[in-house]
């Protein structure tokens, strides 16, 4: 039985029947798509997507054809019996309830935006994003001639981004945001460069100004009041664990499901996979909860593979994250400062300003990468990149000497590929390398 039918569920099938092709497989989903990209919605609704379809990567008759699965949409499981082994689900259209057996279930109930309990969050014109019917809403809305103000509450990932589509149909938007910075997973400096440039793209940003509440045309802050025709939340998310959390079994960080390397749970027989369960973090050794669908991929494949007899597990995270704000590509890998110290590291920084091409031809962008390394050994703990064009794919040579555990020094010698269009002949991520192992 799969609970979920997004990434966390749905990529554990092709697994399970490469062993296992008698194994009756059940998926219920209480929404009206599976196996979709979250990840685009803010393109679908910034018009560089051109239909909602293309963002949909398997429909439930797809698994249904390929893979044999039972596909129940528009169904919620409502509880999970431990001891019978039942699930309680809750069939939406028709209105009544199941009461199903299982021999092993896949909890892979996602993540969920978070909505803090203030005055009037629950209007008509406050939005989330999370789901393909979100994204539909937001589209038909984004259209609309009457939409000329857009106040986006949050300053993560999915909130700069929305941030960005709005103004790119054209839109007045500003971004309110109650820390002292937007991108939490970044330093506060590499932070002040996004927010520079979404001004410089017209986005007004409001750092350390709270949302109080919401009303018809305004949100309701800690300075004042803002006009919106239309309020986007993106706040964040958390693990949305409560079923399972009623159900017995273990959550940890943030109400993640707790799990094992090979995704099971706290429960004989019940895994989990997703952006509803913890990782590792490969550098700290610390259990983190990070939402992501490269993660969630991972850990279903995983989660496949040992549900259907064989043995995998999943080695873990390192965090990285990409996206492009405004013509501003941003990335990051490893931990940050505020992590490295979090985790107990002495560690020191690393800020370089490099470019893209080399220097002689039209075309070349600037770019700032930033390197958190270990005091004595030179380990990179974490790096971060901030550019235009062409900047932020270079994360993943970090990625990969965070994950290796590779020092500074090591890094310098890494035969990375060169022509003028792509770099100068040394790298950014390397000019980074060689001034810290000179500090």
């Amino acid at each position: 039985m799969i609970i979920g039918g997004d990434a966390g569920g749905m990529a554990a099938v092709s697994q399970v029947r490469k062993t296992r092709p008698d194994m009756e497989i059940v998926a219920f989903e209480r929404g009206h798509y599976t196996s979709y990209s979250a990840c685009g919605i803010p393109y679908l609704v910034g018009g560089e997507v051109g239909t909602l379809d293309e963002l949909v990567a398997r429909t439930p008759q797809e698994f249904r054809d390929r893979f044999r699965v039972d596909v129940r949409m528009r169904h919620e499981v409502i509880a999970i019996d431990l001891d019978a082994r039942e699930l309680e689900v809750r069939a939406l259209e028709q209105d009544r309830t199941l009461r199903l057996g299982f021999d092993q279930a896949l909890v892979a109930t996602g993540g969920m935006p978070v909505r803090p309990e203030l005055p009037g969050i629950d209007s008509e014109h406050v939005r989330g994003v999370q789901t393909l019917d979100d994204a539909k809403e937001l589209l038909s809305l984004a259209t609309r001639d009457d939409l000329h103000r857009v106040v986006v509450v949050g300053g993560g990932y999915i909130g700069l981004e929305m941030a960005e589509a709005f103004v790119n149909r054209g839109l007045h938007v500003t971004l309110v945001e109650a820390g002292d910075q937007v991108m939490r997973s970044l330093d506060p400096d590499m932070a002040a460069l996004v927010v520079a440039a979404m001004r410089e793209f017209g986005i007004d940003v409001l750092l350390g100004r709270a949302a109080a509440g919401f009303e018809s045309g305004r949100v309701l802050t800690d300075e004042g009041d803002l006009e919106a025709d239309l309020v986007v939340l993106g706040i964040g998310v958390a693990p949305n664990s409560a079923l399972a959390k009623q159900s017995g079994l273990d959550v940890g960080v943030q109400d993640a499901v707790r799990v094992s390397r090979r995704q099971q749970t706290s429960a004989d027989g019940v895994w989990a996979a997703g952006d509803c369960c913890e990782s590792i973090h490969r550098v700290s050794g610390r259990p983190v909860h990070i939402a992501l669908g490269t993660v969630a991929n991972k850990q279903s494949r995983v989660a496949g593979i040992n549900i259907g007899g064989g043995y995998a597990t999943f080695g873990g995270v390192v965090g990285t994250a990409i996206t492009r704000i405004c013509h501003t590509e941003i990335a990051r890998t490893g931990l940050s400062e505020r992590e490295a110290a979090d985790a107990g590291f002495v560690f020191r920084s690393t800020v370089i300003e490099g470019s893209t091409r080399a220097r002689y031809l039209p075309g070349r962008k600037r770019t700032t990468v930033k390197l958190v390394t270990e005091e004595r050994t030179g380990r990179l703990l974490g790096g971060q990149i901030v550019g235009e064009e062409g900047a932020a794919k270079r994360i993943d040579v970090l990625a990969t000497a965070v994950t290796a555990g590779m020092n500074v020094t090591e890094m310098i010698d890494l035969d990375l590929g060169y022509a003028p269009p792509f770099s100068p002949v040394w790298d950014p991520v390397l000019v980074a390398a060689r001034v810290a192992s000179r500090t």
